[in-house]
């Protein structure tokens, strides 16, 4: 998922809300978009902690601190191609990459990540669907990072189309290929 992240960074030609505005706060406070992502990842874990009065998994937060970590390594072994055509596959695999991240992290179901445990604490608290809850969270972010400068521009509004058909075929996908393993740990490496 740190991968697609900084692929779409660095394709330069907008990037996704959350990171609009890890990228906006980093303009305007310091510290690394990786730096961003853990410290914002904190903030909202402890939010749903509140809301759900019970602490996250220990997958939610491996997925905090690792994803910020991987991020600012990518970032950094990373450049912006100078041909156009190379900046938009870079998005588009940016934008699939991170699709499969995100399902490869759900499918062991170990925890929610920071952003989707809002979600579902906003949804239970509200009574508000969780499609609803995400909507609305990714137009606040978006629209408070573009206030910070963060980058918004067509790979925003490609990545807002397409990640939930690439999310949802992956967690298909990888939900399978999880089930397989666990069937294939029992039955022939005995777990037990």
């Amino acid at each position: 998922m740190s991968f697609g992240i900084a692929l779409m960074i660095r394709a330069e030609l907008g990037s996704a809300p959350w990171d609009v505005l890890h990228i906006g706060l980093m303009n305007q406070f310091g510290l690394t978009v990786g730096t961003w992502t853990i410290i914002m990842g904190f903030l909202l874990l402890a939010a749903a902690s509140v809301m759900l009065k019970e602490l996250p998994k220990a997958g939610a937060y491996a997925n905090m601190l690792l994803v910020g970590i991987f991020v600012d390594i990518f970032l950094f072994l990373l450049g912006t191609p100078a041909m156009f055509g190379a900046q938009l596959i870079m998005l588009a695999a940016g934008i699939v990459i991170m699709g499969f991240g995100i399902g490869l992290y759900i499918s062991p179901q170990c925890g929610a990540g920071p952003r989707d445990s809002v979600m579902l604490a906003l949804s239970e608290k509200t009574g508000a669907t969780v499609a609803r809850v995400r909507i609305y969270m990714e137009v606040i972010v978006l629209i408070a990072g573009w206030m910070l400068g963060g980058p918004v521009f067509v790979g925003t509004i490609l990545f807002s189309l397409t990640i939930g058909h690439i999310t949802g075929f992956s967690l298909n996908y990888c939900a399978k290929w999880m089930n397989r393993l666990r069937e294939r740990g029992m039955t022939v490496e005995n777990i037990n």
